[in-house]
């Protein structure tokens, strides 16, 4: 790349700033979209610019030339919001190949092209199948059993088709959460009104709890305190605010859809979902649970296979590790959700990269089946009904749990990248310093380059006779000094 020319330099930073966009939406931290910005644009020979990112917005600026210094500026706004694990996975493989050397620019932005124009086959009958799976084993996540699963498996598949639909219309989000919320209600009511004729016991704040956590684990809770503990802090409160404004309209639905059953006349039980200490049957039965949950919500955000079955892998150990030995043992919630955590990021880490898949995927399918959806849920219906101290007790132990989920992963990528470095030469720091280019260094440069043409003339006039320049010093001059 020539780095004097403006247009090749913004070429190659908005390359980098599509890159980020698609990185940004399928949830990787704000640091971690910078390094990767910083790695294509250094492996094209720009090895020195600033990246800001900003919630969804994203700044690339760099200055060019010596003599002449004029500034290069790339600005790009993130509109997509959500998942897409398969471009994910091919933007991560154009990273590699960028670094590696292997995919010139003109290369890179017909690929990406292509990432953004590609179409997943059976994309809506697998986006409503993943959901109707995790619907049913969130139900077996939460002490249900088989009839219970189906029952979660349908809801979440009516919550997310319904959903599928109003999203055509540009209707704003938090309308989605408050009808989502509604409709998590609905099948509750109607389980739960023609249970008894049956002779069936249905417990309906399970298909709620389960409707809730559905709706959450699309929400960038966790993701959000990931950038304020790496160091993002202004994105990681935007995305929060609106990660809790998304659950407030959830639990309003709710709220709303017990309210209209009411006034049918169908009475609910108090809306309490709490796991006590599991047995070891219904610890298997729970870790079977969370296991096809991760594997579920990847398959709802278009992963690849393997990335699936790294994802199902990460989260059957850290489910065991929970229910198994860590409960049994008397550790609390936040310490052994914080040991899973780490567990996951780092096992995920370390065989994602053997792998080749990107970490993100196993780091947020992983810690599905941990989030406190039910938590929040409780704890802001318990306000909505003036029972501040135990809505206030749940608010905080759901957000120390998402505490805790976002500070292992953190901390396991971090051994992950410890344990197995990237053999690829990351140049970006050292020729940043090198690099950089100031009035002292290009005053100094001159008065070296006239220093040098002050010394040609004085050399040619130095000459013996008969020696032809560049012949070699004369017999007896000592030699020339090393360079």
């Amino acid at each position: 790349m020539d780095l004097t020319d403006p247009a090749q330099v913004a070429a190659v930073m908005h390359i980098a700033a599509r890159i980020g966009s698609i990185l940004i939406t399928n949830g990787t931290t704000s640091s971690d979209v910078k390094a990767h910005i910083h790695a294509v644009t250094s492996s094209y020979g720009l090895h020195y610019c600033h990246v800001d990112i900003t919630v969804n917005t994203m700044n690339i600026h760099t200055i060019i030339g010596v003599e002449r210094r004029q500034p290069v500026n790339v600005f790009r706004v993130v509109d997509d919001s959500s998942y897409n694990y398969h471009k994910l996975q091919e933007v991560d493989r154009l990273i590699r190949s960028i670094r590696s050397g292997a995919t010139p620019p003109e290369m890179a932005e017909k690929i990406l092209d292509d990432i953004e124009r590609e179409y997943i086959p059976h994309r809506n009958l697998r986006f409503l199948a993943g959901w109707a799976v995790m619907g049913g084993a969130i139900s077996i996540l939460l002490g249900g059993d088989l009839l219970m699963a189906l029952f979660g498996g349908l809801t979440a598949f009516l919550i997310m088709g319904i959903g599928k639909v109003i999203s055509r219309n540009d209707l704003p989000y938090f309308f989605h959460c408050a009808i989502g919320g509604f409709l998590a209600t609905v099948p509750a009511v109607i389980f739960y009104q023609f249970s008894a004729t049956f002779g069936y016991t249905v417990v309906p704040t399970q298909v709620i709890a389960t409707g809730i956590i559905v709706l959450l684990a699309g929400l960038t809770l966790v993701q959000s305190l990931l950038d304020g503990i790496t160091g993002s802090p202004v994105t990681a409160s935007a995305r929060f605010f609106q990660t809790m404004l998304f659950t407030g309209g959830i639990v309003a639905g709710v709220a709303t859809g017990i309210s209209v059953s009411e006034m049918l006349g169908v009475g609910l039980p108090p809306l309490e979902t709490m796991l006590g200490t599991p047995t070891f049957g219904s610890a298997v039965a729970r870790i079977i649970g969370g296991t096809l949950a991760a594997a579920a919500f990847t398959v709802t955000c278009f992963a690849e296979r393997p990335a699936i079955l790294v994802s199902a892998i990460a989260a059957f150990a850290g489910s065991a590790m929970y229910y198994i030995f860590l409960l049994p043992l008397g550790a609390g919630t936040l310490l052994a959700t914080f040991a899973c955590a780490t567990m996951i990021g780092l096992g995920g880490g370390l065989i994602a990269r053997r792998l080749l898949i990107n970490p993100v995927i196993t780091a947020v399918a992983g810690v599905t089946p941990f989030l406190p959806g039910a938590g929040i849920y409780r704890g802001m219906y318990a306000m909505l009904n003036e029972q501040m101290v135990l809505g206030a007790t749940s608010i905080a132990l759901a957000v120390g749990t998402c505490m805790a989920l976002a500070s292992g992963v953190v901390l396991g990528e971090w051994g992950a990248r410890r344990i197995r470095r990237p053999r690829i030469f990351n140049p970006y720091p050292a020729f940043r310093r090198a690099g950089r280019v100031t009035f002292q260094q290009i005053r100094r440069a001159e008065q070296a380059a006239r220093s040098r043409r002050r010394r040609k003339p004085a050399a040619r006039a130095g000459q013996g006779p008969g020696r032809e320049p560049g012949s070699g010093p004369a017999p007896g001059a000592a030699p020339p000094p090393l360079a």
